[in-house]
């Protein structure tokens, strides 16, 4: 599934349907587990749980009618000021039309919002996976910790040349634990019931340019390459360490170094 469809399946949904969206805590199953995700501050997340046959079923879901998607349960953590946590619940089986069902994956899309207007937002994709249990597999210890580095990394775009961000999230999980590029890797579902995995995404305060060979960092800050000219829209460096642009904050300062704006820190 390409992040297009999954934005704008969710996007879709929670503008238009407004439901299965789920805030916060609900009765403990035990077919679920509990998902708690930590955000930073600005930041909200958006959730997909996805359902397939079980194992050895020779069913098939039944097909999407309008709002209604048998294989999917939607979940929404809104955007806040402040740093925030959420907890949700997880049914790891479904049915549908009489199909048993089982967990397959969870997508996530994590946004965050860098300036006050409505498009001043950055957004990555990333999600987990579950599969059937693994003879003589490893016990799972709860809470399960996945953490997850995000970065904003910056850019000018337009004649007037704006900045704005883009969002990059990957994982940082601790030592020895298995990864992929995704968060965490692969769960076994039938060591999930009452348990806790937590997903954590932390911002890192450092920001870096999102194209290479584009900007110089100097003591006071980044300063953006002149290229061919003011308009030049990619503006690479090529070794002139001397010739620089103005650029627009998002809020529509005019400034010589980011982040700073102005060599004086203004």
């Amino acid at each position: 599934m390409s992040d297009a469809t999954f934005s704008g399946r969710l996007l879709w949904f929670f503008a238009v349907a407004g439901v299965m969206a789920v805030s916060g805590c609900s009765v403990r199953s035990a077919d679920s587990f509990t998902l708690v995700t930590e955000l930073p501050p600005e930041f909200r997340l958006r959730g997909e749980a996805s359902y397939v046959p079980r194992t050895g079923e020779t069913c098939t879901v039944p097909p999407r009618e309008g709002r209604n998607y048998p294989d999917l349960k939607f979940f929404e953590q809104e955007l806040n000021k402040d740093a925030q946590t959420a907890k949700f619940e997880v049914p790891l089986t479904s049915k549908a039309g009489g199909c048993p069902l089982v967990l397959d994956s969870f997508s996530f899309e994590v946004q965050g919002k860098y300036g006050a207007k409505r498009l001043d937002i950055g957004r990555d994709y990333a999600g987990l996976s579950f599969q059937d249990g693994i003879a003589n597999s490893q016990s799972l210890t709860s809470p399960i910790v996945f953490q997850n580095q995000c970065q904003w990394l910056f850019r000018t775009i337009g004649k007037k040349n704006y900045i704005t961000k883009i969002l990059k999230c990957k994982t940082a999980t601790n030592e020895g634990q298995t990864t992929s590029p995704v968060i965490g890797g692969t769960l076994q579902r039938d060591q999930l019931a009452g348990k806790t995995v937590k997903v954590v995404f932390s911002l890192m305060k450092e920001e870096r340019p999102y194209m290479g060979d584009t900007w110089i960092k100097f003591p006071e800050g980044w300063k953006r390459c002149m290229g061919d000219s003011l308009e030049d829209p990619y503006a690479f460096c090529d070794g002139n360490k001397t010739d620089f642009k103005p650029f627009k904050m998002p809020d529509g300062r005019d400034c010589t170094v980011y982040p700073n704006c102005t060599e004086q820190g203004l």
